[in-house]
Formats: structure tokens, sequence, C-alpha cells
């Protein structure tokens, strides 16, 4: 599972292969063809660029350290996937180092926090 910050560099999430889980482990969202779905509503969140998740616009909104924070133009919003089966929840990973805060990114972050992304 690969930790999920915000631009504060809290810990947000998690991402475990094509899940989301937030802090507490609980399953939030899920990502199909590049794009993140919300796992309750089943709104599209945004697209997913490896470990950066971006909101609607294109801005991040979570990033992990092991790639840079970038942000991209406005995508087209895609197609809406079936949702896939609930997954089983994963052991809860050790809390992970606080990254160095991270350049902001052309095009600035997402006005949205992580709480604000999923519950659009």
């Amino acid at each position: 599972m690969d930790p999920l910050f915000d631009r504060n560099c809290r810990l947000v999430g998690w991402r475990d292969g094509s899940d989301i889980f937030d802090s507490r482990i609980r399953w939030v969202a899920f990502v199909s063809n590049g794009n993140a779905w919300s796992a309750t509503t089943h709104r599209w969140l945004g697209p997913v660029d490896g470990l950066n998740c971006l909101d609607v616009t294109g801005r991040p909104v979570a990033w992990n350290p092991a790639q840079p924070v970038r942000g991209q133009s406005t995508p087209l919003r895609p197609l809406t996937p079936l949702t896939p089966l609930t997954p089983l929840t994963p052991l809860t990973p050790l809390t992970p180092l606080t990254p160095l805060s991270p350049l902001t990114p052309l095009g600035g972050w997402s006005s949205l926090d992580w709480n604000g992304w999923l519950s659009q």
C-alpha cells in the first residue's frame, strides 16, 4: 500500500492497486482506466496519474513522494465504469514518515481538500 498525502503533507489515505482507502483503512474510491470513482456515490472524482490523485479540473488533491506532484489540463469526463466488489480490508500499514513539502505544481493545488474531493 502506498500512502497518500495532502498539500500540507498530512496522511490522508492509501492506494492499494485499484483501491483507495482513507487513513482509517475504509474503502472510499476505486481506480478504473486512470480515473478515480467514489466507492459510495459512484461519482467521478478525477484522473489518477500514478500516485497523484487529481480533481475534475486536473489539479492535485493527494500525492505520494515517490512521484513528482503534477497536475494536467482539464480532462474530459470518462464513461462510468462498473463498480467493483468491495475489497477485503487490508491490514493497517505502519504510519509512514512525513515527506518534505513538495513544490507547488504547475497550475496550483486543487481548491478541494481530501474530504471535499471524496464527497463531490
